[in-house]
């Protein structure tokens, strides 16, 4: 993650009393979620209990998702999925810059109809890479839970577009990318959102 300086957002309340937060802590508050980095499992962790809070305290209220990110963790961006799918709250799910490689399946995974992209979006399938040293069955067992991980993000995948398994395993096997509207075409989003 590059670092920057996360900003404060200052209100005022009810009293004339002025209070301050950071700026996800107070989008937390309208029930929005920002992902804007690669996913790790502290990331997914971070993430996941900002949606289960915000489904506790109104289940019945839509949560948004805003994503803008490049890659990490396919076991962590498993997990948010799961999260998604488990939450009864509906997840509007609006990519903002770029989804790339594993996070593909969380815009996916927004709940049908709420699913957007932005009109310079692009979203990125990208085969899953691994490196590893070690004994040779050691490395057997990694290519084989690779093998594994990726079998799950193509059923995913498939399960959430309109595009077939046999489509979307070979679209894995090379790096595609997709303007906004092939995203929509694809069926991993459902419009192009060009104001709110």
């Amino acid at each position: 993650m590059s670092s920057y300086t996360i900003p404060s957002v200052t209100e005022r309340t009810s009293q004339g009393a002025e209070r301050s937060a950071d700026v996800f802590s107070r989008l937390l508050s309208d029930r929005i979620v920002y992902l804007g980095t690669p996913v790790d499992d502290g990331v997914a962790n971070t993430v996941i209990a900002q949606i289960l809070h915000l489904e506790n305290d109104a289940p019945d209220r839509p949560i948004q998702l805003y994503l803008n990110s490049e890659g990490g963790d396919a076991q962590a961006v498993l997990a948010i999925h799961d999260a998604l799918d488990y939450v009864r709250s509906d997840v509007a799910v609006t990519c903002i810059g770029q989804v790339v490689a594993a996070p593909v399946v969380l815009l996916a995974a927004g709940t049908p109809g709420m699913r957007a992209v932005l009109p310079h979006a692009r979203v990125v399938l990208h085969p899953l890479e691994a490196s590893g040293r070690g004994a040779v069955p050691d490395l057997i067992l990694a290519t084989q839970e690779i093998e594994r991980v990726r079998r799950e993000l193509e059923a995913v995948i498939a399960e959430h577009s309109a595009t077939d398994l046999a489509t979307v395993r070979a679209d894995l096997e090379r790096e595609r990318v997709l303007d906004a509207q092939a995203a929509v075409d694809y069926g991993l989003a459902d419009h192009v959102l060009r104001r709110r």
